[in-house]
């Protein structure tokens, strides 16, 4: 039987398509969770994000989403993604200081570094703890898609970073069930989809 992955539509999630035809490839039946009512049935949750740390957050407060999701991420495997990882954080400080979900702690500010920002294509990862996210990847050859403006500032809880233009980000983190990616792996390609496998294996 196929793992029910539940993507969380807040408001916020422009590639909620992509990402449900990215886990339907990689073995596992997606879904779209709108309300507290849809979460029930599902076996992992994907939390996506196009946008800003704070208009995902008021997004979050209008549809009733914020209390129900921190309980709910507490039982089940959740994967963050881009903004969808950012806003996982205690705080944001992207236009002005928001609160997150503060399931990690860590801050997201803005990339300071003498490239052009956003940060925005194809980069590779260094894994510098064993996660099985990054089960079976090879981070000599296999790149991600990144775009991106902020970054998230964790010292705890990294499991991947990524370096662009002398500048060396958080590029994946997890804590206990609780995973985020700051690329987004349904734009990666093949690499995108064996992230997919791993969390749907989880």
């Amino acid at each position: 039987m196929s793992v029910k992955v539940g993507i969380i539509d807040y408001g916020m999630a422009g590639n909620i398509y992509n990402i449900s035809k990215a886990i339907e490839l990689a073995g596992g039946k997606a879904g779209i969770i709108k309300t507290e009512k849809d979460f029930i049935g599902y076996d992992k949750f994907v939390l996506p994000g196009v946008g800003s740390f704070p208009d995902a957050m008021d997004e979050m407060e209008k549809h009733s989403l914020k209390d129900i999701l921190i309980d709910k991420i507490q039982d089940k495997p959740t994967l963050g993604i881009c903004l969808g990882m950012q806003i996982l954080c205690k705080i944001g400080f992207e236009f002005k200081e928001t609160k997150g979900l503060n399931l990690i702690n860590a801050e997201v500010r803005k990339i300071e570094c003498s490239g052009k920002v956003p940060h925005m294509g194809f980069n590779k990862v260094k894994i510098i703890k064993d996660s099985p996210l990054f089960k079976g990847i090879d981070t000599s050859l296999e790149e991600f898609y990144f775009m991106h403006s902020y970054e998230v500032n964790n010292y705890t809880d990294v499991i991947a970073l990524t370096d662009y233009s002398e500048h060396e980000f958080v590029s994946a983190f997890q804590k206990d069930n609780v995973f985020g990616v700051q690329f987004h792996p349904e734009k990666s390609r093949d690499s995108g989809i064996k992230i997919f496998k791993n969390f749907i294996t989880i």
